[in-house]
């Protein structure tokens, strides 16, 4: 069936997988004193899975929400497929959430909805026209693919943390977009539920093709997800490489951070073998 969609000033032409889809060019960003970024540059591929790892206060979820447009650069520019997002309107970004979906920490569910009236939320927001049986489709279409099926009347209360975070997803999925954002998407969160949600990370790559960057403290998900990983230290992008690269860096950051995590990492070591 065919419905309204919202005109949109963003007119994409999306890169084939590996080309560059976002770029984060000599970004600048503070909140009062504290400097998050500065001169910051950061290139996201399409189809890869980019993890961005640094300590605390680094500004990891602050880059996320910089390119969906919740926070503004103070300096720089955001290219997505070739635009630039710093001049767009609060309107504009509408569009380009769309296109670039997030999974926030605490899944951000509305606790006064059920399940699937949280998954129809952007359905609605974007789609006004759709019928609703093409709602009821969609909302079931993407609970079956993060493993929850049937669950469209439970309420967010009900939840356990790993279904309240695959119901976050398939929220974000629920527009097909071309990014997902995930913001520490295994904090707080046991092994066995931990592993589910890297699962689904992967699994998002696969089926739906989209391209996805990872925030998270959680090394051995970091090294087991990723194509590519992005160290922030001082206020930029201390280094960017494969897992294999970033393990054998020498960069003092880099080194310093890992060293720290020594028992995660040697951990994930041991369950490899």
């Amino acid at each position: 069936m065919l419905f309204r969609h919202r005109t949109s000033r963003l007119q994409f032409q999306p890169p084939r997988r590996g080309e560059e889809l976002i770029r984060f060019e000599h970004l600048r960003k503070s909140f009062g004193p504290k400097h998050v970024f500065d001169d910051l540059e950061l290139s996201v591929y399409a189809g890869e899975t980019l993890t961005v790892i640094g300590g605390s206060g680094t500004g990891k979820s602050v880059l996320l929400k910089c390119l969906i447009g919740l926070l503004r650069p103070d300096a720089g520019r955001i290219l997505f497929e070739g635009q630039d997002l710093t001049g767009f309107r609060e309107e504009d970004f509408i569009d380009v959430r769309r296109h670039v979906a997030m999974v926030f920490q605490g899944a951000a569910l509305f606790d006064s909805l059920t399940v699937g009236e949280n998954i129809a939320y952007p359905l609605r927001e974007h789609f006004p026209d759709m019928p609703p049986e093409e709602l009821r489709e969609r909302v079931a279409r993407k609970l079956a693919l993060v493993n929850l099926p049937g669950i469209e009347d439970m309420r967010p209360a009900d939840l356990s943390g790993g279904m309240k975070k695959r119901v976050g997803l398939a929220r974000a999925i629920a527009t097909d977009p071309e990014v997902i954002l995930w913001d520490e998407p295994t904090t707080g969160l046991d092994p066995v539920t931990t592993e589910t949600i890297n699962q689904m990370i992967r699994s998002m790559q696969q089926q739906l093709g989209c391209t996805s960057i990872v925030v998270t403290h959680d090394m051995v998900s970091a090294f087991s997800l990723s194509d590519r990983i992005a160290m922030l230290a001082n206020r930029r992008i201390a280094q960017v490489g494969t897992p294999e690269e970033m393990r054998a860096s020498t960069v003092p950051e880099v080194r310093a951070f890992l060293d720290a995590r020594r028992h995660e990492l040697r951990t994930q070591e041991e369950v490899a073998r």
